[in-house]
């Protein structure tokens, strides 16, 4: 692990050498939230945020995107839309890390996803630790404080000087092309561990009331209980947890025909399994019809069939399906705590 320091005061000529010559990505104050957009000059980056609103995975995955075009006559013909430009995300949570890493696993197993997979490798992902901790975040309970992988470079605030973590090669040639660095202390280091060591305490206020490798067995006995229906009752099938979610990535393919019937393209949008028709297919029927099938699918695939491929939960923590519910209804340390005390 190699460390390197940037001082507060070189920050902005580093941020600024970056928009110079690449498309910079990074979070934005907007309106009382946080968001992800094009970063045009050093002040529009926040690096001091508690969490943004949607995760960094619209990136990866795009909430709307051409797959390939298509021609239909004279003679079938089918050109794929690939998009890759380079371009660097900064400014991206631990949590959200963890969940770009456990997305990279569900689009290379099996048949690889090409699409998602060029972008990956076109992104050079600056991280930064938290220095705030967002309404309904539980992250430090999800082991999702720090990420050792993931990251080209890893920022920590620590009062003065920002500490430079390099986790690839391409970081490192980064920092040497664009920014001014000297080597981190010990002093420095030490530094840095406590400053982690406060913030994820601060996270661990709330949390699962039990260890969370436990979930999946609790899950196979709570197939039948009430609380299900009960907390259903209330859901209105928006998706917005969904939506919201850094490790949901179920989308819907189909294809859009031009009026002359000759041309067209297929389109891959989000989707979401909380929504009424998600499960329905082509004769009618539904195979989650009910509102509380699809609640409890969610928390299922989040805690207990993705559990068998990723050997941890698809859900690192952020909070933003809890924060995001209207109905409240969403958050995964409540439910998961109820159906352990019944």
């Amino acid at each position: 692990m190699e460390l390197q320091l940037i001082e507060k005061s070189n920050h902005d000529l580093f941020v600024q050498n970056l928009i110079n010559n690449y498309q910079v990505e990074g979070v934005k104050h907007k309106e009382g939230s946080f968001i992800y957009g094009s970063i045009k000059s050093p002040e529009e980056l926040c690096l001091d945020f508690d969490r943004t609103v949607i995760p960094p995975k619209k990136y990866f995955l795009p909430p709307e995107e051409t797959l390939f075009q298509f021609t239909l006559a004279p003679a079938p013909q089918v050109t794929p839309v690939m998009e890759g430009n380079p371009f660097i995300l900064f400014g991206v949570h631990p949590y959200d890390i963890k969940a770009i890493n456990q997305m990279d696993r569900i689009f290379s197993r099996g048949v690889p996803d090409p699409h998602y997979l060029k972008r990956r490798e076109a992104a050079l992902i600056i991280g930064v630790d938290p220095t705030a901790v967002a309404p309904r975040s539980f992250w430090a309970d999800m082991g999702a404080s720090t990420v050792s992988e993931g990251f080209d470079l890893m920022l920590t605030d620590i009062g003065e000087h920002f500490i430079v973590e390099i986790g690839t090669d391409k970081g490192k040639r980064l920092l040497e092309e664009h920014a001014k660095l000297r080597p981190a202390t010990g002093d420095n280091t030490r530094e840095r561990v406590k400053i982690r060591s406060r913030i994820s305490h601060i996270c661990k206020k709330r949390g699962f009331a039990f260890p969370k490798r436990d979930i999946p067995k609790l899950l196979e006995h709570s197939w039948g209980n009430l609380l299900w229906e009960e907390q259903a009752s209330k859901c209105l099938s928006c998706g917005t947890c969904n939506l919201v979610c850094p490790t949901c990535y179920c989308f819907d393919v189909h294809d859009e025909v031009d009026l002359d019937l000759a041309h067209g393209e297929r389109i891959r949008r989000w989707d979401g399994c909380l929504l009424q028709d998600f499960a329905k297919v082509a004769t009618g029927e539904n195979f989650r019809e009910t509102r509380a099938s699809r609640y409890r699918h969610r928390f299922y695939r989040k805690g207990h069939y993705l559990f068998k491929i990723l050997d941890d939960m698809a859900c690192v923590g952020c909070g933003r399906c809890a924060s995001a519910c209207l109905p409240d209804i969403a958050d995964p340390v409540n439910l998961f705590n109820k159906l352990k005390e019944e």
